[in-house]
């Protein structure tokens, strides 16, 4: 499942970040590339233990938290791949953080609980899209590599895992107002069971913009362009 895993990126890479590496499960697969790889792990012990069986990592390892990181200064502002097992409790701030960063992290492969999986790359109109799901799709595609059974790990966790794939899309700049394409999103996901024209009347100077069918629709029904078209739209009429 490792050697899977290290062996899903499409695109070339030259730099490759890899988060949580823990015991190195991953790792020793990731070390056999021919990759300028660095890996960073919050776990002293965890550092210890990677410092003591893969010395050739010494020099590479980061020890601290992948959030607080400036991924700019990784690489000298050079442009990578990510990839990891991703840590659950986390895995959601992780995806966040390689939008922001997304002039640096071309794409990213990585182990996430089942679910948190499915909602990054759900397809408008079920129960699983939402926040993430907008704001991941703007700029990368996403696809299922495959999923991890309970039996794969000891001890089983109690939940079922999935592996996933980013690749950026060839334009990093969505063609609107970025902030306010943003808030859109959280605040008709926030009351996603309300129609828009509930959720976003506290943002329009013209209501009667609301009374269109359109805004009759409840955000899941929004694919992500029409989350675009919905901010260019709005932003001549958005209060301020």
């Amino acid at each position: 499942m490792a050697a899977r895993i290290a062996d899903s990126f499409v695109l070339a890479h030259e730099r490759v970040l890899e988060v949580g590496p823990g015991k190195g499960m991953l790792t020793k697969y990731l070390l056999e590339k021919d990759w300028d790889l660095k890996v960073v792990e919050a776990d002293r012990d965890m550092v210890a233990y990677l410092q003591k069986f893969y010395p050739q990592l010494v020099e590479s390892i980061i020890e601290g938290d992948f959030l607080k990181l400036n991924l700019v200064e990784i690489f000298d502002n050079q442009p990578f791949g990510l990839i990891g097992n991703f840590p659950y409790n986390i895995s959601s701030q992780i995806v966040f953080k390689m939008v922001e960063s997304r002039h640096l992290i071309s794409e990213m492969v990585g182990m996430f609980q089942r679910e948190m999986a499915e909602r990054i790359i759900a397809p408008h109109g079920g129960k699983d899209y939402g926040v993430i799901s907008v704001l991941t799709q703007a700029y990368y595609e996403g696809e299922l590599l495959f999923k991890v059974s309970k039996g794969n790990f000891n001890p089983p966790p109690k939940v079922e895992s999935a592996v996933i794939r980013l690749q950026r899309k060839d334009n990093q700049i969505i063609d609107c107002d970025e902030i306010k394409f943003r808030q859109i999103v959280k605040t008709t996901f926030g009351q996603r069971r309300k129609m828009l024209r509930n959720t976003l009347k506290t943002f329009v100077t013209e209501p009667s913009i609301l009374e269109e069918p359109f805004f009759q629709q409840r955000p899941e029904q929004l694919s992500v362009e029409d989350f675009i078209n919905l901010t260019k739209r709005l932003e001549n009429k958005l209060q301020h």
